[in-house]
This record gives C-alpha cells, structure tokens and sequence, in this order.
C-alpha cells in the first residue's frame, strides 16, 4: 500500500466525522439528568438527537441534509433556535440567562443566523407593535407613517445582509422571512439572484423559491383571476362584469374585527370615487347568511357582495390564496392589479393619485 492510500484510509473516519452535526454543551448551573433534545424544525420537529446533561455538559449529534434551522431543548421550557450544517458546534451559557444568550461557536451559519437575529428580531416586533395598535382601532396617520418607515428600514437591511452574505443560506432565510413587506416580484427575483446556486439548493433556498412562485401568482403588473360567485341575492356575479372599471376586490368577513374597523375606511373611498369609474367588490369569508347580511346593512357597505358561505374554505379565497383577512386587490379597467392591500391613508392616496386626474 503506497502512503497516499494510507493517508486517504487514515483521513477518512476525519472526513466522515465531519460528514455529521455535532453539538456539545457547557453550561453552568445545568442539573444532572436534565433532558436535552435537538430537532429539526424544517421537518415537522422531528428529532435529530436526545441525551441527559452530566456534570453541566452534553452531547449531541446527528445528520443533516444541508444546512437547516434547529430547535434546541433543554428540560421542560427552556428552548432556542439555530442554524448550522454538518458542523462540530459548543455552545457555552448559564442557566440563569436566557437561552437566547447562550454562546455558539463552530458554524459559520450559525454565526450569520445570530446577526440575523440582532438586527431584524427588533424590526419585525416594532412592525408587530404597530400592527397591534392598528387594528385595535387606533389608526392613524402617525402610525401608517411609523410602519412605512421600519418597513423601508427592513428593506434597506435585506439588502445589505444580502450583499454582505451572498453564499449565507441565511440570506435565503432573511429574504423569505421579509417576502411579505413588498408586492415587487422583480425586486424579490433580484434578491433571490444575488444568492449563490448553492444557497439556492439548500432547504431554505427551496422554501424560498416556492415563495417566489406564489409571490407572482396575482403580483401587481399581472392579470387577476377570474372568478363567479352569488351575491345576496344568490344572483351570480362574475369579475368579468367589472372589466372597464377600477374595482377594489375586497376580502372580509363579518366576525373579522380588523375588516370591521377598516370598513369605514372603504366605504368613504367608495362614496368619495364611485361616479370616477371606481367601485368594491366585497368577497366574504362568512359561514351564516343572516351574520354576513347583518354587518353590510349596519357597515353601510352598499357596493356588491359575494360569498359561498364556506368560510375559510370559500372558494374564490382559496383561488387567490388567501390565508389572512383584510386583504384587497385594486383592479384596472384592463384587468390588471394595479395595487394590493391598501389600507386607510394609502388606499385613498393610490385612488387619488390614478382618478383625481380624470
């Protein structure tokens, strides 16, 4: 045997070790025979490694596709997430500090995810504040104001992480995790081009290419599905009928609060521009006729409105893909979504800025 076989033989249980996650703990004040479990949260929370703590210590291990975002357990409520690959990880704490505190070394990964962390975890909770404050009915200008700014915040952020981490699959995480704070498809698809191949292959990047798939299905630029739908009167009404018009597809539902508050909102849009080729078409989430016909009549929601009374299920809500009420979908006279979730201010600054000029 010649000494460059010998050195693949002796480099290969090197190479296979590495081939697998390994994770030692060191964290003081950790009890004796404490549970630690490590699963894997892009697999249903299926588990990758169980063991019992000793002497403030423990080891984990296991094998991962690629890199993957993790759950790590320790006994009954302690938990915190993490990224990392195949790599050999220590993660060092305290358990009188939040396990969020704990310190991971070993994975690069892991280490972008942790910057991740840092500096958007604070912007999502302020977005989520203000949201909060919205539909508990304190809208107002300074609030839709206060959100536009951390949005265009965020966005700004997605770019330069992205920038920085172009072979991150953190990157990928980060851009699917903002997917939802714009309607701009080619700005998505340039995000999405500026990962590398590999990061694209990777579980997040898959998630993140299904994202995209879903993002250009009644993207803003291209044309909104038809649909048919009977109306109070169980008289059927098609999108079609409304060809030639700007018409503000509106998804609601009668026990649906944040809808409720925003009615207002757009039935003084509506009075406002309906004699300038403008009008709603109210799609309705509702399950029971007389609740659906009770909140129209005391809403004063005088333009058409359709449902199948199938909830949730509703079948022109499934077409669109919707998974979260009030969502609307501004229409031009060509069939073309011109706009998409315009609320309050910004619904009747976009009605302006397209018919006060006509």
């Amino acid at each position: 045997m010649n000494k460059i076989s010998l050195f693949l033989i002796m480099l290969f249980p090197v190479v296979a070790m590495a081939q697998q996650l390994t994770l030692t703990g060191t964290i003081e004040g950790l009890p004796d025979n404490t549970s630690v479990l490590l699963i894997n949260l892009e697999k249903g929370s299926s588990t990758i490694g169980e063991t019992k703590s000793k002497g403030g210590m423990f080891t984990l291990s296991g094998q991962l596709d690629g890199p993957s975002i993790l759950g790590l357990m320790v006994g009954d409520s302690s938990k915190t997430a993490l990224f990392v690959g195949n790599d050999v990880v220590k993660v060092t704490g305290n358990m009188k500090q939040k396990m969020d505190d704990w310190k991971f070394t070993g994975s690069k990964t892991q280490d972008d995810f942790a910057e991740f962390q840092d500096l958007f975890i604070p912007k999502f909770e302020r977005v989520n504040q203000i949201g909060i404050e919205q539909q508990s009915g304190a809208g107002s200008d300074v609030l839709d104001d206060s959100m536009k700014l951390v949005v265009a915040d965020i966005q700004q952020n997605v770019d330069a992480f992205i920038a920085k981490h172009p072979a991150s699959p953190v990157s990928a995480m980060v851009v699917l995790s903002t997917i939802g704070f714009t309607d701009d498809i080619a700005l998505l698809e340039k995000r999405a081009g500026a990962l590398s191949k590999e990061v694209m292959q990777t579980s997040v990047g898959s998630q993140l290419q299904k994202a995209l798939e879903d993002a250009r299905f009644n993207a803003v630029g291209t044309e909104a599905a038809g649909f048919t739908q009977k109306d109070t009167a169980g008289k059927e009404v098609s999108l079609d009928q409304f060809r030639g018009k700007y018409v503000l597809v509106d998804f609601w539902a009668s026990w649906c609060g944040p809808c409720r508050r925003e009615n207002p909102n757009v039935v003084h849009v509506y009075n406002k521009y309906r004699d300038k080729n403008f009008t709603v078409l109210g799609v309705s989430l509702d399950e029971e006729k007389e609740a659906w016909l009770k909140a129209i009549e005391k809403d004063g929601l005088t333009w058409t409105q359709v449902s199948d009374l199938k909830g949730w299920e509703n079948e022109v809500a499934q077409q669109y893909r919707i998974t979260a009420i009030p969502r609307n979908f501004l229409i031009g006279p060509d069939g073309k979504i011109i706009g998409k979730d315009l609320r309050g201010r910004e619904l009747e600054n976009k009605l302006a800025e397209i018919l006060d000029k006509k």
